[in-house]
């Protein structure tokens, strides 16, 4: 029951930590798009949001540090017992020397036959408790790794070496009677690692003959009651001489004896008061320990859960025994975070597991995760032991792998951790072991091989936890540019992460889909994580796009969500999102639009306004996939000609009546005018329908300021009356209500408006050039004059003095511009200005 606790309380704190990425990253980039230029220049709110998070953040850590280290009450414990500790073993010490020296030495020959047996007595009990406290400490130390119990830990060694023999027969018997193969090899490799366990310090027996009762703990618990017989034996004994005081007569003259009264005085008087003190510090412990609960207690704030007690109790021990073998102060200098990074580097297998859920433990609680992230992040030995626990497979290591990831997903929150995690020698590997998929599609069939042995002999390890966390630290990293990069350059990765985006039509159908919680949750970090990597800009993401729609099963694994995955509106968007990076490539495009059913199920999606409405909860998925849509069809013949196939011509034009989704439906019938090719001239005579509605928008979109939709309208209305002739185009603006000279004077306005390229609507000056050459051009009598008129030489010329390359491009990726026009805007500019001077 207990450890069912920890694990719904783990998923909680990973659910937590996906929940605030998403959040961050719909914060940071849900109005963006690849028709925008993502550009520092714009990043004012940003920039501002980013500011008063860092100084919220910062506010917080102060606040959270002002909070006392739970570990303290343990340091302080510690000191006060060893000072306790120090003063009794000064005193017995003295009392020590006293006898040895002044009593033995100076009256052996005058003392009473029972003082000289009480004193020997109190000198061997004294002694063996002085000169055995440190070995005492280190039994408590050995007792510390025993969780249930001397029978009980004694039991589960003798079961597990029975376990163990059993096994090892069973696979020796199957390697002599059935054929040899790479797989029996592998198999045969882990029962040798299986062989060779070591001994748990607190189940070491001392002799052959006495297993059950000398091992550590027992031994411990007998040295801790000797010790409290010892000392109450010292009370009764020297308590009874400095009552009695019968320490023989002293004649008169008798000069040897004359100083033995107050010797031996003295020395029973410090032989009690040490004692007294040992037995005032061990009911100390007792109250603190037994009646008040400090280790409980301790255990509850740190949040560790019933296995925390172990981890407290170590802790605790190792803070005394530095306080009792060197400086009093030594134990006040330690705490929980550095003690649990010591315990991480130990060849030990139980001080490595304390260590790891002590750092996992701080790393997920929110009171203690930023010291505890900071301290670990400076630890650059620390984080190459945590990564190298990543490739620890073996069943028995499993809470120390899981462990150690978590507290690298945490780690990798941070930018500059991030970093220091990628640049370890082999980190993107070691992250990349934990990604196990039955399925395996992408690899050699010898390590499909290897995998299934793996399979076959952890039928209980949880693999879809790893593959979580796996890909929950990969999404981390991959908010670093530099990051991606190692990320393509890590043999095998891509194909891994590509295969968890397959999902089956049951998986993302079934209502009762909380059984494969886990399963849609992989899916969906997968999802997040091929999206940014196909998003990475620079020559980077170039190289990661190419690699990822080379992979086959890319595409077709993102059309079964969208196909399938009604029901997970964010995974399809999710899926969209990756199609529209991919089609920044001209060949990753060609390959999604060649891929059957991709472009009818992002129209599926985009249509669904038409039976869902427009307010409905689904609007962000169609905007996105308008956008893939516009994307799929620029600058691609064959994906055009495949749209036109599919008859959605009328459906797209009365989508520019659609609030939410006009402006993706503009520029897919933009780019489907503009690339379709001439004999495909005839498919599209029902964009002429468009033609009025653009023209109103137009005209709306100059007094709404609507910077956006003018863009997109002036620059589809520049392709559609490109179809119509004089006499037809005139009866569009009758149709319309609008006149010449006002679609004319609105164009004007617009160039006055962008004196100079605009960033948020880079293509607008060029659109507006493109629609008044073709106005002139139909109507030259009428139109050029109204244009000199309006003053639109004077804008051109404006225009030719502040020209910049991001007008010349469609679509960017960052602050680079991909899919260059075939004029530029200066070149149009120049041709506008010939026009009105020659007519």
């Amino acid at each position: 029951m207990d450890s069912r606790k920890l694990e719904e309380e783990e998923d909680r704190s990973i659910r937590l930590q996906v929940s605030e990425l998403e959040k961050v990253e719909e914060a940071r980039g849900s109005n963006d798009t690849v028709f925008d230029l993502k550009s520092s220049i714009e990043k004012g709110d940003s920039g501002e949001t980013a500011d008063a998070a860092s100084t919220s953040s910062a506010t917080a850590f102060r606040r959270k540090s002002t909070v006392p280290a739970p570990e303290k009450k343990l340091t302080l414990f510690a000191l006060q017992l060893a000072i306790l500790e120090k003063t009794a073993t000064g005193i017995g010490t003295l009392g020590f020397i006293w006898a040895t020296v002044v009593l033995l030495g100076g009256f052996a020959i005058t003392l009473d036959g029972s003082d000289f047996w009480f004193i020997t007595i109190i000198l061997l009990i004294e002694g063996a408790r002085i000169f055995s406290r440190s070995h005492e400490l280190e039994w408590q130390h050995q007792a510390t790794w025993t969780v249930a119990g001397v029978g009980i830990s004694s039991f589960r060694a003798i079961r597990s070496s029975s376990a163990s023999l059993l096994k090892n027969l069973k696979q020796i018997s199957e390697s002599i009677f059935k054929p040899r193969s790479r797989e029996t090899t592998s198999r045969d490799c882990v029962v040798r690692e299986e062989t060779l366990d070591t001994w748990k310090s607190s189940e070491v027996p001392l002799l052959p003959y006495a297993r059950w009762f000398f091992i550590s703990s027992t031994v411990s618990r007998l040295l801790y009651w000797l010790q409290l017989l010892s000392a109450t034996a010292c009370v009764v004994l020297s308590s009874y001489k400095l009552i009695r005081h019968n320490y023989g007569d002293v004649h008169k003259g008798d000069t040897d004896k004359r100083n033995r009264q107050s010797a031996l005085n003295i020395f029973y008087s410090l032989a009690f008061a040490e004692a007294l003190l040992f037995l005032a510090e061990k009911a100390y412990w007792e109250w603190q320990v037994s009646v008040c609960n400090l280790l409980e207690n301790v255990t509850r704030e740190c949040e560790f859960g019933v296995t925390g007690l172990i981890s407290i109790k170590r802790f605790f021990y190792d803070s005394y025994s530095k306080c009792v073998n060197g400086s009093i102060f030594d134990g006040l200098k330690m705490d929980i975070v550095s003690f649990g990074m010591d315990l991480l580097g130990s060849n030990s297998y139980d001080e490595q597991l304390i260590g790891a859920r002590i750092l996992r433990q701080f790393a997920v609680t929110e009171r203690y995760s930023e010291d505890t992230l900071e301290k670990i992040g400076i630890n650059f030995p620390v984080i190459e032991r945590l990564v190298e626990m990543l490739n620890w497979k073996d069943l028995q290591e499993e809470e120390i792998r899981r462990s150690a990831a978590e507290i690298l997903s945490k780690l990798a929150g941070k930018k500059q951790n991030s970093l220091r995690v990628a640049g370890i020698p082999g980190a993107m590997e070691s992250i990349s072991s934990l990604l196990e998929n039955t399925r395996s599609l992408g690899e050699a069939p010898d390590e499909i091989g290897e995998k299934k042995v793996f399979h076959d002999h952890n039928l209980h390890y949880d693999f879809w936890r790893f593959n979580n966390l796996g890909l929950l630290i990969l999404k981390k990293l991959a908010r670093d540019h530099d990051n991606c990069g190692k990320l393509g350059n890590t043999r095998g990765l891509l194909p891994k992460i590509i295969d968890f985006t397959h999902a089956d039509e049951i998986l993302l159908r079934d209502e009762n889909a909380d059984v494969a919680r886990s399963r849609v949750l992989t899916l969906k970090r997968s999802l997040q994580l091929v999206k940014m990597l196909a998003s990475t800009t620079g020559n980077t993401g170039k190289c990661l796009r190419r690699e990822i729609s080379e992979i086959v099963f890319t595409v077709s694994n993102v059309r079964d969500v969208l196909r399938h995955g009604a029901r997970y509106p964010k995974l399809q968007k999710l899926g969209i999102g990756i199609l529209t990076n991919l089609a920044l490539e001209a060949e990753a495009r060609e390959r999604i639009g060649g891929t059957g059913g991709v472009l009818n199920e992002l129209f599926n999606i985009f249509f669904k306004w038409e039976t869902h409405g427009d307010d409905s909860n689904e609007g962000c998925v169609r905007i996105a996939a308008g956008e893939a849509i516009a994307m799929l069809v620029l600058e691609s013949k064959s994906n055009c000609l495949h749209v036109l196939r599919l008859g959605v011509i009328r459906r797209l034009v009365k989508a520019l009546e659609v609030p939410s989704i006009r402006v993706n439906a503009a520029r897919v019938l933009r780019n489907l005018c503009l690339y379709s090719g001439d004999e495909c001239f005839h498919d599209l005579k029902f964009v002429k329908a468009a033609a009025p509605t653009v023209s109103i928008l137009v005209l709306k979109s100059i007094s709404s300021e609507d910077n956006k939709l003018q863009e997109v309208m002036v620059g589809l209305a520049a392709q559609v009356f490109r179809f119509m002739s004089s006499k037809e185009s005139s009866y569009v603006f009758m149709d319309s209500g609008i006149k010449r000279w006002q679609l004319a004077s609105s164009l004007v306005s617009i160039l006055k408006k962008h004196d100079k390229p605009a960033i948020k609507v880079p293509r607008i000056r060029r659109f507006v050039i493109e629609l008044a050459i073709w106005m002139m051009e139909d109507d030259v009598e009428n139109n050029v004059e109204v244009f000199r008129e309006l003053g639109l030489e004077k804008e051109l010329e404006k225009v030719l003095e502040t020209t910049a390359e991001l007008e010349n491009f469609d679509v960017f990726s960052g602050t680079v511009g991909l899919s260059r026009h075939s004029s530029t805007v200066h070149s149009l500019a120049e041709l506008a200005l010939k026009i009105l001077e020659e007519k």
